[in-house]
């Protein structure tokens, strides 16, 4: 009998395949750049309608291992849940990450839940030893970065 209740555990893997040689990669100096390379990625047809939250991996030497959605939500809010996050950050063995979510209103100012998150989600990061390397908030055309703003 419990030779057979073990036998219906599932077995989990973890699997992470980067198709990319890692020079090949861009690397993350700035703020700017992380800016434009979220961009390319985002739908220009939402961004100004609903709210998502992305997150860019980044290896030690801070080049990109991708960029991953996280949630699409309303219009004033999106979800940042941090069992997404770090279990796909680790699921990458990413040394570092960054986050981003637009406001479709185009107001780049944090709001007090947009710092709360952020606060969450450093200390997770700091437990488990990622560094989270900024965290933007975007519009069409231009970011707010907590790191160029001493929030991180």
């Amino acid at each position: 009998m419990v030779q057979n209740k073990l036998s219906r555990v599932a077995e989990i893997q973890v699997i992470y395949k980067p198709h990319y040689n890692t020079q090949n990669r861009p690397k993350i100096t700035n703020a700017s750049l992380a800016y434009k390379l979220f961009l390319a990625q985002w739908s220009m047809d939402k961004i100004e309608y609903l709210e998502e939250f992305k997150m860019m991996l980044l290896s030690r030497s801070n080049r990109v291992l991708g960029i991953v959605d996280i949630s699409t939500d309303g219009i004033s809010k999106t979800v940042a849940d941090p069992k997404v996050i770090f279990g796909i950050a680790l699921k990458a063995a990413a040394s570092g990450i960054i986050l981003c979510h637009n406001h479709p209103s185009g107001a780049l100012e944090p709001g007090s839940d947009n710092i709360k998150v952020a606060e969450k989600l450093c200390w997770g990061a700091k437990i488990l030893e990622i560094e989270i390397v900024d965290y933007l908030i975007i519009s069409k055309n231009s970011f707010y970065s907590y790191s160029d703003e001493g929030l991180l």
